[in-house]
């Protein structure tokens, strides 16, 4: 017990450049190449299975989107559809008639507004409907190869328990600029897949599975009702 709690201790004192030198060396060896999990065949693909992640497990989304990418494979086809068209394909996601209204609208502004093409930059995509900065960052990063962090409610629990930043870090965003600021540019795109999936399938909301984590030896445990969460 005195020997846990030792460690707990050592661990939350580490300072931060060591803290995420550890963890990133640890996700550099183990996941070297990492992409989302979503399922698509063009970037226009990539937008709308982000669009329907959104609250929504990636699996269901890869459910669906076969056969509405059969339909619906580009903006063009999918402009020409209606929302109660889409909605036929979508209805087990979160939201699906909010979606299916996004979907269609987003379509037709690539069409009108973008020549069929998904827009590179931030303030672009912010303007098609269903988009906000998460869905934004993550295009930029796993289509365009640039260096934004999105941040979802695994990156932002995972962030937090680790002790890669701190409790002021308290909106999406601010873990955001966080995050940016002391991960390596190169390593930027990787890191949210990196965070994400170690939040998907071991640092769980509910039950994080402790035993089974490689980086418990340096983890605070930031976790909501343990003692060093407060």
């Amino acid at each position: 017990m005195a020997s846990s709690c030792f460690l707990r201790i050592f661990a939350a004192a580490m300072k931060k450049a060591e803290r995420y030198r550890l963890v990133l060396d640890h996700f550099r060896q183990q996941m070297p190449e990492v992409n989302t999990e979503l399922e698509f065949g063009s970037v226009f693909q990539l937008l709308v299975a982000v669009i329907l992640s959104a609250q929504c497990t990636d699996k269901r989304v890869n459910q669906v989107t076969p056969e509405l990418f059969r339909h619906y494979p580009t903006p063009q086809s999918m402009a020409a559809a209606e929302p109660d068209d889409v909605l036929e394909y979508v209805s087990s996601v979160s939201y699906p008639n909010s979606k299916a209204r996004h979907l269609v609208e987003m379509a037709r502004m690539l069409v009108n507004d973008f020549d069929g093409e998904v827009p590179q930059d931030m303030n672009q995509l912010l303007r098609l409907p269903g988009v906000g900065r998460k869905t934004a960052n993550v295009i930029q990063a796993v289509a365009f190869g640039q260096a934004t962090m999105a941040v979802d409610t695994h990156v932002y629990r995972v962030s937090h328990r680790l002790g890669l930043v701190t409790k002021r870090d308290n909106t999406p965003l601010k873990v955001e600029q966080a995050l940016v600021r002391n991960i390596p540019e190169a390593d930027i795109p990787r890191a949210h897949h990196w965070l994400l999936l170690h939040g998907r399938y071991v640092c769980t909301s509910q039950r994080p599975h402790c035993d089974r984590c490689d980086l418990a030896a340096i983890c605070p445990k930031l976790i909501d009702g343990s003692v060093l969460a407060h």
